[in-house]
């Protein structure tokens, strides 16, 4: 079976453009959607003041969002299902992503010159948050399989968290060209080789020829999307680590304008710190300082 995406589905152009994004790539590996729509997206259950019988007089008045949603998972290419439900809460993410198992969750994002919605950017930090994979669609994004990816890579080394490993097949099965892209502020080869190595030896991008570039830019930010630019990537990769380097490309800062002003998709995998290798038992070595004793 395919990949799963979870897409956060409301009836407004940027979570259209995003679902039909997300169809667009289930459909060309066989895979799955599941439209997930949501009142709002919170850190804490309002019901507990506010009480049960609020939560299933809105789920109640539902019904047409449900049905209608319905009828739209009918007309896509893939098989997909609804989930609706009145808050996107920490633990109902959790549970989606147990579930669903999700190569990723998408969600889709307004115009540079518009407002995110407030549902659509607690929905983002509540995932950022939770380190769950992340595909965000700019509103207007062609339905089309990325071909050309760029991958923001640092000098740390980094492993895929759990939840990574369905986006880690979800790039192998795409058939894209992947680039890594090194920012610094001066030219750092051995940033450069270092950034190359860390994707490498992650797995993240097992199967595929690895292209590198350095580009010089004080602003992480600015760098990365001059390099989105130049290589003409349609898919541009960042990694979210569970603790920020100051200065680096993954300080949460940059992560947020690159967000906001890419004009491309943009896939945030979590990642974590790779466990150190196992120490290994000494080799047997010989007593050098025995004295051998002369034959007989």
């Amino acid at each position: 079976m395919g990949p799963t995406f979870i897409v956060i589905t409301n009836f407004y152009p940027a979570a259209r453009t995003a679902l039909q994004y997300a169809d667009a790539l289930a459909s060309s590996q066989g895979g799955r959607l599941v439209l997930l729509h949501i009142n709002r997206a919170s850190l804490y259950d309002p019901y507990v003041f506010a009480g049960e019988a609020w939560r299933r007089n809105e789920l109640e008045q539902s019904a047409d969002t449900a049905a209608l949603l319905n009828q739209l998972a009918a007309q896509l290419r893939s098989p997909a299902t609804v989930e609706l439900t009145t808050d996107l809460l920490p633990e109902l993410a959790q549970d989606l992503a147990v579930r669903y198992q999700p190569a990723v969750f998408v969600l889709g994002l307004p115009a540079a010159n518009q407002n995110t919605t407030p549902v659509g950017t607690a929905a983002l930090e509540l995932l950022r948050a939770a380190q769950l994979p992340l595909l965000l669609v700019p509103v207007g994004t062609p339905a089309i399989p990325p071909q050309q990816v760029l991958v923001a890579a640092d000098r740390e080394a980094f492993a895929l968290g759990s939840a990574a490993a369905g986006t880690a097949a979800l790039l192998r099965n795409l058939g894209a060209e992947l680039t890594v892209a090194y920012v610094s502020e001066v030219e750092d080869d051995g940033g450069c080789t270092s950034a190359l190595r860390a994707v490498q030896h992650s797995g993240l991008a097992d199967g595929h020829t690895l292209y590198l570039r350095g580009y010089l830019n004080s602003n992480c930010a600015e760098g990365l999307l001059e390099a989105q630019v130049e290589t003409g990537a349609d898919l541009l990769l960042l990694l979210a680590r569970s603790r920020s380097y100051l200065g680096e490309v993954f300080h949460r800062s940059v992560t947020a304008q690159v967000i906001a002003t890419a004009p491309v998709p943009v896939l945030v995998v979590p990642v974590t710190e790779p466990q150190p290798a196992e120490p290994q038992p000494a080799a047997y070595q010989p007593n050098n300082n025995s004295l051998l004793m002369p034959e007989a």
